[in-house]
């Protein structure tokens, strides 16, 4: 893998470009157990699930991911962050997509403060092709199988790999901003606290570093990485990790007061548009934007995976994929007892 050595610099020519021009533009927590045990009600799941209810669903789902990809690209990121962040909580239920109810003393999982930066560009490519979904096959296709589809699609469409998605999710009832916290990754997560949240969902070290590879495309705000710039771990001073060009282009984009809140910077500062694995080679040289990101390769644990996923992008293609098929099945709700078919993804009942 080509480091910075042997490409333009992420803050030169037409890397700086672009950002100048970006910049401006602008349940509980579930333990590794409790996820095993879950893999009982993932049986029925497969990859023909509605060969004979809905054959053309993924056809369906395609046309209007590849429309979005081409009209609002950001939709890509935005939908591959919302899955995630689905799935973290209550699992791949499609209840993140769930509005709260006016006048309701209890807001839905959306309107958490950790899920305030989700783009809505990802909730309506979900409403789109459901709407698209339903006219052809009512009733039948889950919100959960559909938004699964649609960040697969978003992936290859950006350039990464073509995975399979196992379909058979039914859509959860449960969606509660209070309990949101404890399950989203945070973007100042130390390693420690990254695999005990990634294992508490069933999940590796090795699976972590992969699927935060996610960032190779998509895009922060400035207050996600401020302090690193500014008062990093209270001490007044920047991250001393952080590449000084990087440093300087940041502070720029990113005063220290005053900064427009809108703002926002890539988390992939060489290819931002191209899922590919120079997310990687960014942490070997010092450009991980998200203190959480850079971490994965100060920590000897993850170093090593790091190094060779960064090597090897088709390595890093191939365990992203299993990577994803393995976080989609986190939670995953089976049946009328434990879920339902939403006709609205935004409607709960």
């Amino acid at each position: 893998m080509p480091r910075l050595t042997s490409h333009p610099s992420p803050l030169t020519s037409s890397s700086t470009l672009f950002i100048a021009l970006i910049l401006v533009c602008s349940q509980p927590n579930r333990s590794a157990a409790a996820a095993a045990n879950a893999t009982g009600r993932h049986r029925q799941m497969s990859l023909d699930y509605y060969t004979k209810s809905c054959p053309q669903v993924e056809q369906l789902v395609g046309s209007v991911t590849s429309l979005q990809f081409k009209e609002v690209p950001v939709s890509g990121p935005a939908t591959i962050r919302l899955f995630f962040h689905d799935c973290f909580f209550t699992g791949c239920d499609a209840s993140i997509l769930i509005a709260s109810k006016p006048g309701s003393k209890e807001p839905a999982e959306k309107d958490a403060i950790d899920n305030k930066d989700l783009r809505v560009e990802g909730f309506e490519t979900i409403a789109k092709a459901k709407s698209l979904v339903e006219n052809k096959c009512p009733g039948v296709v889950s919100c959960a199988d559909i938004l699964a589809i649609a960040a697969r699609d978003f992936v290859h469409l950006s350039g990464g790999p073509y995975y399979q998605v196992k379909k058979g999710r039914w859509d959860g009832r449960i969606s509660t901003a209070a309990r949101v916290p404890p399950n989203i990754p945070r973007a100042n997560s130390t390693v420690d606290q990254l695999l005990k949240l990634f294992n508490s969902k069933g999940l590796t070290l090795e699976d972590m570093v992969v699927l935060s590879g996610a960032h190779t495309i998509g895009f922060a705000h400035c207050e996600q990485f401020s302090s690193r710039l500014y008062d990093y771990k209270g001490t007044k001073q920047p991250d001393p990790v952080i590449d000084p060009r990087l440093l300087k282009a940041l502070r720029m984009s990113c005063p220290h007061f005053g900064g427009n809140k809108d703002i926002v910077v890539p988390f992939d500062v060489t290819t931002p548009f191209q899922f590919d694995n120079s997310y990687y080679a960014n942490l070997e040289a010092k450009l991980g934007l998200l203190a959480s990101d850079q971490a994965l390769f100060s920590d000897p644990r993850t170093r090593p995976v790091v190094q060779g996923l960064a090597k090897d992008k088709q390595k890093f293609f191939q365990a992203f994929g299993a990577a994803m098929e393995k976080m989609g099945m986190i939670g995953v709700k089976r049946g009328r007892k434990h879920g339902e078919r939403r006709r609205d993804c935004s409607l709960h009942g």
